[in-house]
């Protein structure tokens, strides 16, 4: 009589045979490469260092594709974008000590935007873990710690045969809802040691899913139901969880208007009749939500921009739902549902009734006419211009990244991102030098398909050792740098805040064209008139290449002081 267990534990001749057909010579290093490649990784990103060499050596040996970037930090940036543009892990190599902390601020980045990165760090020798203090090169008392408060998780191998269970554990993590970077730390020695460990083949991390509790979307659907004015905010959440086609049906089914997060950019059509587009920023958007009498937040913690910075109070109910158990209720009294999004969505499909309100696309309208009336006031012509020349040239499937300047800060509440999962910035942590090297991911995970950047001035120094490595790699990424010598944003809020005083705001800078051409990369000086024809020739010419706008914008006025 054959029992299950037996099922499970007797190995398949394959497996008997592949195991004894490892090839001699193994590392630590091939586990980890094993381990990626079982799991469907094909692409990882790094850069090399003395401790990482065993792990380098491996990938070289194998089949993986090695993008190599010039900055520890825009490596992770890279990483980044690729986990987000194509939802899988994406693998990120480092090496101990300052090439590790050097990738913190990509790792806060990631967290903050639920990108699943798979960072896998070197570590000094087995002997000098546990703050032994043996003055190894790179030492540091407790390296996990300085990522543990920044990652989803933190994982450690000390021995060969521990590898890929736990590359395996990090790599389910990460793509479990929420997700996010993860940190794994293997020794020197056990990267380079010969293992006897057989071939990795047959690994299986298949990430959790967060279903709704049924009570909770019954209460949120009879809400919904029987709302007088409903209004949804669609965050980030919604686009991760790819549920976008769900999140229309509903709002149709609802007749709810919808207003999109910066991080939920591209959720909600931007010309539908219940599109509230993505003006938070406003007090005239801000007065609508607080007056609706059920608000539905999707995938959103209503935090410092989603709420005008805390200026918006609800009068009504609100449900919210979030795969991130931390940020339900985390600002507002609700009814929060700990779920994905997609799922969550799927359940209020299932049970809500339809809604009639032939006066909803109405309101939308009419606030919709209130803040362009009030942009109108403020002379800002130049700044949509470059917006609508933007989105003229950029096809409507390009993705495209945004660095913190103004034209980003812009492009949040007034740029059409056309389809959800094509707008990218660093608004989840708020680092500069994010867009370049973000970009530079996206051309990985997509060949085929032109990608923009954009960066003010002072961004662009973050990145631009990665123009060798756009060069190096030939990727399709066009660069537009707004240049206006200096820190921009904070100049204006330095003038408005101290008296018309700046302090650290003005800059020197390259001439970015000659410089661009020092590393083979095309690059012209654009103008306003001319941006819309320099953008679409340079995103329709294969490569990488580089726009330089001169010009010194304005944020529209804050309505939150």
């Amino acid at each position: 009589m054959t029992h299950d267990h037996d099922l499970v534990l007797r190995p398949t001749e394959a497996q008997t045979a592949a195991a004894l057909a490892a090839p001699p010579g193994r590392t630590g290093g091939d586990l980890v490469v094993e381990t990626l490649r079982s799991l469907g990784a094909t692409t990882v990103f790094g850069l090399p260092g003395q401790h990482a060499l065993g792990l380098f050596d491996a990938v070289g040996r194998s089949d993986l594709r090695l993008v190599t970037l010039r900055v520890e930090n825009n490596a992770g940036f890279a990483a980044d974008a690729y986990g987000r543009v194509t939802g899988e892990a994406a693998p990120l190599l480092l090496s101990t000590g300052p090439g590790a902390l050097t990738a913190l601020p990509a790792l806060a980045e990631a967290a903050a935007a639920s990108a699943p990165v798979l960072a896998i760090s070197s570590q000094v020798p087995v002997a000098g873990l546990g703050g032994g203090r043996r003055g190894h090169l790179h030492e540091l008392r407790d390296q996990a710690a300085s990522f543990r408060d920044v990652v989803k998780s933190v994982h450690e191998a000390r021995t060969p045969s521990q590898i890929p269970s736990v590359i395996a554990e990090a790599w389910e993590s990460a793509l479990t809802a929420p997700h996010g970077p993860v940190w794994v730390e293997i020794p020197e020695d056990v990267l380079r040691s010969e293992t006897i460990v057989p071939q990795v083949t047959g690994m299986d991390a298949t990430p959790h899913e967060l279903a709704p509790r049924p009570e909770l979307t019954a209460v949120a659907a009879h809400w919904l139901s029987r709302a007088s004015r409903p209004v949804i905010i669609a965050g980030g959440g919604v686009v991760r969880a790819d549920a976008s086609g769900k999140l229309r049906q509903l709002a149709e089914r609802l007749n709810a208007p919808v207003v999109t997060t910066f991080g939920g950019k591209g959720a909600f059509p931007w010309t539908h009749p219940l599109s509230l587009q993505s003006w938070l920023e406003d007090r005239h958007m801000t007065d609508f939500l607080e007056d609706a009498d059920v608000l539905l937040v999707v995938g959103s913690g209503l935090g410092e921009l989603s709420s005008n910075y805390h200026t918006f109070f609800p009068t009504g109910r609100v449900v919210q739902i979030d795969a991130d158990l931390g940020k339900l209720e985390s600002n507002h009294p609700a009814l929060g549902i700990h779920a994905d999004a997609r799922l969550a969505l799927q359940a209020l499909l299932e049970t809500v009734t339809e809604r009639q309100d032939d006066h909803a696309p109405e309101r939308v309208r009419m606030v919709l006419e209130d803040i362009a009336a009030r942009l109108a006031d403020q002379d800002l012509a130049l700044e949509q211009s470059l917006l609508a020349s933007i989105r003229s040239a950029l096809p409507p499937r390009s993705p495209s990244f945004w660095d913190m300047t103004i034209l980003s800060y812009w492009a949040w509440s007034a740029f059409d991102a056309k389809h959800p999962n094509t707008m990218h910035s660093a608004q989840g942590a708020g680092g500069l030098g994010y867009a370049f090297p973000a970009a530079l991911g996206a051309c990985v995970a997509e060949p085929d398909t032109p990608v923009l950047a954009v960066s003010g001035d002072g961004g662009a120094m973050y990145s631009l050792a990665e123009l060798a490595t756009a060069r190096q790699h030939d990727l399709d990424v066009t660069w537009l740098i707004v240049d206006d010598g200096g820190y921009g944003i904070l100049r204006e809020y330095m003038t408005d805040a101290f008296e018309g005083r700046t302090t650290g705001t003005e800059l020197t800078r390259p001439d970015f064209v000659a410089l661009a051409e020092s590393f083979g990369v095309p690059a012209v000086t654009t103008t306003p008139d001319s941006l819309t024809a320099d953008l679409r020739k340079a995103l329709a010419t294969p490569g990488p290449s580089v726009l330089v706008l001169p010009a010194t914008l304005r944020m529209f006025a804050p309505t939150h002081l």
